[in-house]
């Protein structure tokens, strides 16, 4: 089934979608019941995005290196270099993936699913102003994201279109952000791996407010394995190689790697690179990291995490490996 996603997103991965101009599209969205009030840069408070013993929250820096590590990095490419999926702007449209915060008075709107014996059915709290990766008239993966911060729920699109009522999408996944609760065992979600996105996002807030980020990052590879290790419930590939890495696969920056020729920004990026790493999530370009846009990024800051080649990575040891 996700085949045909995985053929699409190939496809795209190499390119970037265009958008509207900033002057017509917002980063972020916070938006009532009424769906009036878009606000550059929502809240989450307090809410804690999923237990602190889920997979995205554990520190992996104390982990035993997978045994394959190096040639799994090798797969990915010794050489080729970090690159942040994510910043101010790009092709005039907010660079990275956006997310909404909502109500819980939102009303929720009905969604038709292009793989929905994989998805779950909503109906979804998502606005009319909902923010989409790259801009409402993207070609690119499209993916929404709409956090309802009430009632803990995330809510996450791949391949979003707006209807006259509702939304039309490739596939979707709802989380409840109280428990460490997985997809069915072989179903997709908004990602290639059936993980949720917006726990791996490179978060402005967290960045330069909080000066630490407290989660694993999500990234993407050209060449995947089929096969993944949970909390991943599924693979987007038909090759077999035991040394291409399965969705799901963690990494981390080597423990010496000195991080103290980085600018601001991104040393605090690095540093959760080498406490917590990195989660293998879909097909796309090597070693290419998330995050969600902001107007105050600093570009050329984020930009110096491209001196990181793959070599300076390790594997380690989450799970076992689940190959149908």
């Amino acid at each position: 089934m996700r085949l045909h996603i995985t053929v699409v997103r190939l496809m795209i991965a190499f390119g970037f979608a265009a958008g509207l101009s900033m002057a017509s599209s917002s980063f972020f969205r916070v938006t009532g019941a009424s769906g009036e009030s878009p606000d550059p840069q929502p809240e989450l408070g307090p809410l804690a995005i999923f237990p602190a013993d889920n997979p995205w929250n554990r520190p992996v820096d104390n982990l035993p290196v997978h045994p394959n590590s190096q040639k799994l990095v090798e797969s990915i490419g010794l050489d080729r270099p970090l690159h942040p999926d994510f910043g101010t702007v790009y092709n005039g449209a907010p660079n990275g993936i956006p997310y909404s915060v909502v109500s819980g008075e939102q009303p929720k709107v009905p969604i038709e699913f292009e793989y929905g014996h994989e998805s779950d059915p909503g109906p979804y709290p998502i606005p009319a102003n909902a923010a989409i990766e790259g801009g409402p008239r993207a070609t690119g993966d499209r993916h929404l994201i709409v956090i309802d911060a009430e009632n803990k729920k995330l809510y996450e699109l791949y391949n979003a279109f707006p209807l006259e009522t509702g939304w039309r999408a490739g596939s979707g996944a709802i989380f409840d952000l109280t428990t460490n609760k997985l997809r069915p065992s072989g179903w997709t979600s908004a990602d290639g791996a059936g993980l949720p996105i917006f726990p791996g996002l490179v978060r402005y807030d967290e960045v330069v407010t909080q000066g630490e980020i407290r989660h694993a990052l999500r990234f993407t590879c050209r060449r995947t394995r089929r096969a993944y290790i949970p909390p991943a419930t599924h693979f987007a590939s038909r090759l077999t190689d035991p040394n291409l890495p399965p969705m799901g696969l963690r990494l981390r920056l080597r423990a010496g790697f000195d991080d103290s020729p980085f600018p601001p920004q991104a040393r605090v990026i690095v540093r959760a690179l080498k406490k917590y790493g990195l989660i293998l999530a879909d097909n796309g370009s090597d070693w290419f990291i998330s995050g969600a846009p902001h107007p105050q990024w600093d570009d050329h800051d984020l930009h110096s995490l491209k001196r990181i080649k793959g070599r300076e990575f390790e594997a380690v040891t989450t799970g076992d490996v689940i190959a149908p």
